[in-house]
């Protein structure tokens, strides 16, 4: 039996720079991953089967062909596998969840058989996330998010940090389209703080156009005092990063108290 976590991916900086000829988008992204999310299970089988289960279980519409099974499909990984999947993180929510799973059926591959050279490839044709999911460390991803350069020196390693979702998706698609096509300009260099600090989220208006309750979310967080507080992706979640455990505690607390019907996670950044 195999297990893995598939981390929920943020994004604490994501610059939108141009749309490009073949309908993507040119960006330039801080990925980071928080220490919880969704959980898988594995076991030999005679035939690839997958099983979900956990409150987000039934926002995937068909378990047999969403991205899990087709991670099994691109990787060579015996006669078959067994997946259970325990899904914790919301659907549509900026988390990466799907490419999460996938992400971590890679990594589950490479300790059972190890990774083909071509690995990354197959990753991204599979999303453009799931490459720096299947990494699941802080790197910064340029083109559509797929070419990546892993950070040197993490000085927000264990940092204290809240998700919050209002409980509505948001489909990628659309927030990307009603993006206004203005260059804003590059990410900040530095370390992850600085960028982090320094960057910001272009797809923050346009999600918030689509879906008004993410400013309540971030209005709510950055009332908790964070050092820095921004929407994930192309939303609904936002997240807030504190400097101490009690801060977050304190403000999940609080979260909790006047908005129950709200989905959090607390953690910590890898």
């Amino acid at each position: 039996m195999l297990t893995e976590t598939a981390y929920a991916k943020i994004n604490l900086a994501l610059h939108v720079r141009r749309r490009r000829e073949d309908g993507y988008h040119e960006l330039e992204t801080l990925f980071a991953f928080v220490d919880a999310g969704d959980e898988l299970a594995a076991a030999p089988a005679e035939v690839d089967c997958l099983a979900t289960h956990g409150e987000f279980a039934g926002k995937i519409d068909d378990p047999l062909g969403n991205i899990v099974a087709k991670a099994l499909t691109a990787l060579p990984h015996g006669k078959g596998w067994s997946v259970d999947l325990e899904k914790r993180l919301p659907v549509a929510a900026g988390l990466g969840g799907g490419s999460a799973d996938a992400g971590a059926i890679f990594r589950m591959v490479e300790r059972a058989h190890g990774l083909p050279d071509d690995w990354h490839e197959r990753a991204a044709r599979l999303g453009a996330d799931v490459p720096a999911c299947v990494l699941s460390r802080p790197c910064i991803g340029t083109g559509t998010g797929t070419d990546l350069a892993e950070v040197s020196e993490n000085d927000l390693a264990g940092c204290p940090v809240l998700l919050v979702n209002p409980r509505a998706p948001v489909p990628t698609g659309p927030v990307f389209k009603a993006w206004d096509g203005v260059d804003r300009g590059p990410m900040p260099g530095g370390t992850l703080r600085e960028i982090a600090q320094g960057g910001r989220n272009d797809l923050e208006g346009p999600a918030i156009a689509i879906c008004p309750v993410i400013a309540d979310v971030l209005a709510a967080l950055r009332d908790t005092g964070p050092f820095l507080a921004r929407m994930s992706g192309s939303g609904a979640t936002c997240f807030a990063l504190y400097e101490s455990q009690e801060a977050l505690s304190d403000a999940a607390a609080s979260i909790a108290a006047e908005h129950p019907d709200w989905w959090q996670l607390s953690g910590k950044l890898r």
